[in-house]
């Protein structure tokens, strides 16, 4: 599979107010996460963005918790997601929940390293 490389220049779209997304619709925040066989995982709570390409990255994608309390973080490429025109609510993993949920521990209050970039494309992967 081809991917695009890890990324310096990331940034949290939320951390950016003059940030735009080269394609309005790739803003998927807020979304309901699906996997490939129509399980929930849970919700795109940010994109982590490519500054000078102005195109998504990586996903976080939360799942569980209460209140915000428990809740996980898993980074998702952008590449492994997909979205139909019918389903305007929803985006889709391409990868089975189990997958995401067993990809490498993420925290989103820390900006992914290249090295831990490189590890989530491994995982899924990707070369």
């Amino acid at each position: 599979m081809e991917r695009a490389e890890p990324q310096p220049n990331l940034i949290k779209l939320t951390d950016s107010e003059d940030l735009r997304l080269r394609e309005p619709l790739q803003n998927i925040r807020g979304l309901d996460a699906y996997d490939s066989n129509g399980e929930q995982i849970g919700t795109v709570e940010d994109l982590y963005v490519d500054q000078e390409a102005q195109f998504p990255r990586f996903l976080d994608v939360g799942t569980g918790g209460l209140l915000g309390i428990g809740k996980k973080h898993f980074l998702v490429p952008f590449e492994e997601v997909s979205r139909r025109v019918s389903e305007e609510e929803r985006v889709i993993v391409n990868q089975n929940r189990d997958k995401v949920l067993g990809s490498p521990d993420f925290d989103p209050a820390e900006m992914p390293e290249v090295d831990f970039q490189r590890a989530v494309y491994a995982y899924y992967g990707y070369s």
